[in-house]
């Protein structure tokens, strides 16, 4: 059974392509972050990031021969205190390029370490939104459709996406640059543990197709994770949900887990990633869609 989970989360298959130079989203300083640029990111452990105040994409791509053209900005989470930057970041990129898609794992700021000075739902959900407009502007050169762009949190990350992708985007200055006259909407929304924040949503009637996953045992985020669900579903967007039975917070792709659901969890999220044709090009797409 760990062989399976070790078939994700293990090295990359001969011949595939993967980046690891972080990338900054923004043209100088994010907006907010100014006098903060020059001090540097803190790794703890080799797998946790602290003190980002120059957020950015690292992106790992598809062996060229599987590269279907979808491209996934990867939310990790974190408690917005620190980003589970490997587990929950690095580990799935790397696991979904199995399946062709190209992603791009994001550095946010973090609203909730001591002494912070920024907010979720201002300067975090901005470099979420920064994220995908970037990947939109980039998408040539990634070999990425940027009308097959989606976004995919855990936990705190998961909080990002719905905060995106489910309530009412703020009101934005004049764009600086290219990048942000792209839009910021994701075409689809991947939501693993979720947290709280942003949920109820107050914009679902213009949201994004979505695939939400949590532990039934989970105090924090089962209760979002289903409110979301029936939320979307009552205002006709395709929604699928994944509750495991006995699973607690955190099934994130690096854990040791006895229970086959839980290690083939990221199995159901292609089978509706090709359910819902977003494997095919946009032309190629089943008439229904």
């Amino acid at each position: 059974m760990i062989a399976a989970l070790l078939a994700w989360s293990g090295a990359a298959p001969a011949g595939q392509v993967t980046q690891d130079a972080a990338i900054p989203l923004w043209t100088g300083d994010a907006p907010g972050a100014e006098g903060h640029a020059g001090e540097p990111e803190r790794l703890e452990n080799g797998a946790y990031v602290h003190n980002v105040h120059r957020p950015s994409l690292t992106v790992s791509r598809a062996d060229p021969a599987r590269a279907n053209g979808v491209g996934i900005v990867i939310v990790p989470g974190g408690g917005h205190r620190m980003l589970v930057f490997q587990n929950e970041g690095m580990v799935p990129a790397r696991a979904l390029n199995r399946y062709g898609i190209t992603t791009f794992v994001l550095k946010y700021r973090l609203a909730r370490e001591p002494g912070a000075t920024y907010t979720i739902e201002r300067d975090a959900a901005a470099d979420a939104r920064r994220a995908i407009r970037w990947v939109r502007a980039h998408a040539a050169d990634y070999g990425v459709d940027p009308h097959r762009v989606g976004i995919m949190g855990f936990s705190a990350g998961g909080e990002l996406v719905s905060l995106v992708a489910d309530n009412p985007a703020p009101v934005e200055p004049t764009p600086r640059d290219p990048v942000g006259r792209e839009s910021a909407r994701p075409d689809f929304q991947v939501l693993v543990y979720p947290g709280p924040l942003g949920i109820p949503a107050r914009s679902v009637a213009g949201a994004p197709p979505a695939f939400i996953t949590a532990g039934s045992l989970d105090q924090c985020c089962a209760k979002p994770a289903i409110t979301l669900y029936t939320q979307l579903r009552e205002a006709g967007i395709p929604a699928e949900l994944h509750m495991f039975a006995s699973t607690d917070h955190g099934f994130n792709l690096a854990m040791h887990n006895d229970r086959i659901s839980i290690q083939h969890w990221p199995d159901r999220l292609a089978d509706w990633l090709s359910d819902e044709g977003w494997m095919v090009p946009v032309t190629r797409r089943p008439a229904t869609r």
